[in-house]
């Protein structure tokens, strides 16, 4: 198979590989999916090539992202999707809690969501400095 990139897209399909990668791998340990992190070793290999050097490095015979790379913003951008799929995630369980865990159906569906926004608006001002937790 073969496709043409620009420099930019290229860099931009680094991007995806990259934080593909992170999401399937990085809790993984020493169970990871192997072929993902072939495929990404694949690619940051090309840059080594293509104008891109700064962006790879070998470690252990195996193309890797570099230092340079990990460290030029692309955990800034998961972080931020981090936080919010784990206040989404929060604010829905905590409106399911608050409605005693029902199935979802067209009855309580605006219900559920106005709860949503309400702990989604409490989020975006106060993080979870307000949540407490009741013992009893």
């Amino acid at each position: 198979m073969r496709f043409e990139l620009t420099p930019k897209e290229f860099r931009r399909l680094l991007d995806l590989v990259y934080i593909g990668n992170w999401v399937l791998n990085s809790t993984r340990g020493n169970d990871r999916f192997q072929d993902y992190d072939d495929v990404e070793s694949k690619l940051f290999g090309l840059c080594r090539g293509g104008g891109m050097s700064v962006l790879v490095e070998q470690r252990g015979g195996v193309c890797v992202p570099s230092q340079a790379y990990v460290d030029g913003g692309i955990h800034e951008a998961i972080a931020c999707y981090e936080d919010n799929v784990f206040f989404e995630l929060l604010a829905e369980e905590l409106s399911r809690r608050d409605m005693n865990y029902p199935d979802i159906t067209d009855d309580n569906y605006e219900e559920m969501i106005r709860r949503i926004g309400e702990y989604m608006e409490e989020f975006e001002v106060s993080g979870v400095d307000h949540l407490i937790l009741d013992n009893e």
